[in-house]
């Protein structure tokens, strides 16, 4: 399990993110729209996975802003952002914050994306929710980069995430 903390107290996922140079565990998520994408249905593309709590807190809605800004930039490469709102909650945000660069994607209905990661939380004020952390994959779904970020409330590390594409 990985030890985290959240304003400095200590809080636990499940495991550890997957390892490099691995195969990333298959996923099947909800859309905005409330259809499922796989992981298979990317194929082909450079993923970044930004995942997080809830995009209603400011970190978490920091991220996908600012994998929103330099999306548009990237090769090749789509941004996925995970965590599990309610897909309700995830359009209504990116309405309003004229979010349009990445995918919001929900692991609401069963939970399994942050328990095949090994991300879900397991203890403190956000028991079951996704830790804050970044996974970047290749065009054949093989681990090229993780960062788990070990305290909640900070910001990934945009630069590391975007040179390991």
């Amino acid at each position: 399990m990985a030890e985290i903390t959240l304003k400095g107290n200590t809080i636990n996922t499940i495991g550890n993110l997957p390892s490099v140079g691995n195969k990333a565990p298959n996923f099947t998520l909800t859309t905005v729209e409330l259809n499922q994408k796989k992981l298979s249905d990317f194929t082909g593309k450079k993923l970044i996975l930004n995942i997080f709590p809830s995009v209603d807190t400011g970190t978490c809605a920091t991220s996908v802003r600012e994998f929103n800004k330099k999306a548009s930039d990237l090769k090749n490469t789509t941004v996925l952002c995970i965590s599990k709102d309610l897909p309700f909650a995830q359009a209504r945000f990116c309405g309003a914050e004229g979010i349009k660069n990445v995918i919001m994607l929900s692991d609401f209905a069963t939970g399994s994306f942050g328990k095949d990661y090994q991300l879900e939380i397991t203890n403190g004020p956000l028991a079951h929710l996704h830790s804050r952390a970044i996974v970047i994959l290749d065009e054949n779904g093989i681990v090229t980069y993780t960062e788990q970020v070990s305290e909640i409330a900070d910001e990934p590390n945009y630069e590391a995430a975007l040179k390991a594409i």
